[in-house]
């Protein structure tokens, strides 16, 4: 912080804790008992004397306070003083995250050297996975793994960019960015319906078959490229397979027109900066078995 700040901390720490030894020291001074010393609060016949504190009492407030200026000495707390000891809560994070990868270098090193099929039923490996699973990946695939709109489920044998272990480890290493771009200014109104009711027969629905056959048409120019003429998908490059039900972003009629003419831009996140080598190599074989 600026050192304007730093010293208004400092001047507003030092402040408080003169006031109060102030009050707790003033409030020390009575003498006990004494004729009429009272608050004037009486309760069901019970009148509430004036008295100071009882010693015992008193001393704990003395001591939080002694605690507090030794805490302020060592610690930091007053502004930019950083404290007798240095002390940072950075510091401490790192000694503890290198304390625990020493602890479990080895059995990580270990998985790591055998291959995602022979560690993805391993008791150990699974709670591991789970846990980061929980830490990493939860806030958007769900804590079951089973997706929401927009964020894929894991758990089924529909994959977008291929669920061998090399693909699933190459989505977290580098992420993934969808690019699913937006028809609607090239097929217009009536070209987005016509391919709606294409696409929604790919997958056996029950459409008007003028519509569909029409639609076909656009579908052919406009997205076989990447759906593949029989809509069935692309690993390669991420494009949903169109003809087995399953939608990312809902398959009713309107969902469905929505996606051709806005597009889609889904982001999956790289965890190479954030996960280690080893780490990831076990939060495969999590994923990889969810569907084993």
């Amino acid at each position: 912080m600026t050192s304007f700040w730093s010293m208004w901390v400092i001047v507003l720490t030092a402040i408080t804790i003169i006031l109060v030894t102030w009050v707790l020291f003033a409030n020390r001074t009575q003498d006990q008992n004494t004729e009429g010393n009272t608050t004037g609060h009486v309760y069901d016949g019970i009148e509430e004397y004036n008295n100071p504190l009882p010693a015992w009492w008193f001393m704990m407030f003395v001591i939080t306070i002694i605690f507090a200026i030794g805490y302020l000495i060592v610690y930091p707390g007053m502004g930019n003083y950083p404290g007798v000891l240095g002390w940072t809560q950075i510091d401490q994070h790192d000694r503890e995250v290198a304390a625990a990868d020493a602890k479990f270098r080895d059995m990580r090193d270990r998985y790591l050297a055998l291959p995602v099929e022979e560690i993805a039923t391993d008791p150990a490996v699974r709670k591991m996975g789970m846990r980061m699973f929980s830490n990493n990946c939860a806030q958007c695939h769900g804590s079951d793994a089973k997706g929401a709109y927009g964020f894929p489920n894991l758990t089924d044998d529909d994959w977008l960019y291929g669920g061998t272990p090399e693909a699933i480890k190459a989505t977290l290493i580098n992420g993934r960015m969808a690019a699913m771009p937006a028809w609607g200014s090239i097929l217009g109104d009536q070209g987005i319906t016509e391919t709606t009711a294409y696409v929604q027969s790919l997958s056996g629905r029950d459409v008007d078959d003028g519509m569909a056959k029409a639609g076909e048409k656009h579908y052919q120019t406009y997205c076989a490229a990447c759906h593949g003429a029989d809509g069935k998908g692309n690993h390669a490059l991420g494009a949903p397979n169109l003809a087995n039900g399953i939608w990312l972003y809902g398959g009713s009629t309107e969902q469905i027109s929505h996606t051709l003419r806005a597009g889609r831009n889904g982001v999956m996140p790289a965890f190479n900066d954030t996960l280690s080598e080893d780490k990831i190599h076990i939060l495969t074989a999590y994923v990889y078995g969810l569907t084993q």
